[in-house]
């Protein structure tokens, strides 16, 4: 580990006490004053420490944001297995949960299919947001203004030749996909593999995740897949009223 970030993590945790002087800190570390208050300015930059008045120091908003992303993502993982492994069982088709995280999508949870074709994905893995139909459920449940800034910060790699490929084609799926509330990868991503998806919703309406149903081509044609987004989006409801969702769609804050 660096120095420096082993100094800043020991003042972070230095706070988590209790405020505390400039002087207070570099008595705890051990180092000049002029060292700490550059450390700190840093974390303060990020939000990480929040000056108090003229001379103490406390933990900034970040650290709990952070925190409570994390113990989010967590609950709504535990929360939302038994739905999960309810859909695997009576569909026998992988099942997917993912978030949303620095412009991608991060999958949080994952049931094999009970056939021998096996997908690539794995829990942890990441992948793009325009071309999955877990991306589009997540991107689509935006406020309407960062849902532009995202797809306009999107490079749009060209995976199959189903992938959307603009800025444009994108917000105009993305509305689809929230009027009607779910979400097709027509063999976008990968080319033999098509899913839905369907947001999971926590107790204030906004989206917590979303669940997938990922089916190879050779099994399943598009049509069949449909016509299980009925079974899709009763898991996903069962898996909300678990994450406390009471039937309000209020969207995200």
């Amino acid at each position: 580990m660096s120095q420096s970030l082993d100094r800043a993590l020991t003042l972070v945790a230095c706070l988590a006490r209790e405020p505390k002087t400039l002087d207070q800190l570099a008595g705890e570390i051990g180092v000049h004053k002029s060292t700490v208050l550059r450390l700190l300015r840093t974390l303060e930059t990020h939000h990480f420490v929040h000056r108090e008045g003229a001379r103490h120091y406390r933990l900034g908003t970040a650290l709990f944001d952070l925190a409570n992303q994390s113990l989010e993502q967590r609950d709504v993982r535990r929360s939302a297995e038994p739905a999960l492994a309810g859909l695997n069982e009576r569909t026998g088709h992988t099942v997917h949960l993912a978030s949303y995280e620095d412009g991608e999508v991060v999958y949080i949870d994952k049931f094999e299919g009970h056939h021998s074709v096996r997908m690539y994905s794995r829990v942890g893995k990441r992948a793009p947001l325009h071309c999955t139909a877990v991306g589009k459920v997540l991107v689509a449940s935006f406020p309407p203004r960062r849902r532009e800034e995202v797809a306009e910060g999107l490079g749009y790699p060209a995976l199959t030749a189903g992938t959307i490929t603009g800025v444009r084609d994108y917000l105009a799926e993305l509305d689809r996909v929230a009027e009607r509330g779910y979400a097709v990868d027509n063999a976008e991503h990968e080319d033999f593999i098509h899913c839905v998806a369907a947001p999971v919703r926590g107790a204030r309406g906004e989206v917590l995740a979303a669940v997938s149903l990922s089916v190879p081509r050779v099994l399943l044609d598009l049509d069949g897949l449909l016509a299980l987004v009925p079974e899709l989006r009763k898991a996903a409801e069962e898996a909300s009223v678990r994450c406390g969702w009471t039937g309000h769609e209020k969207g995200n804050p």
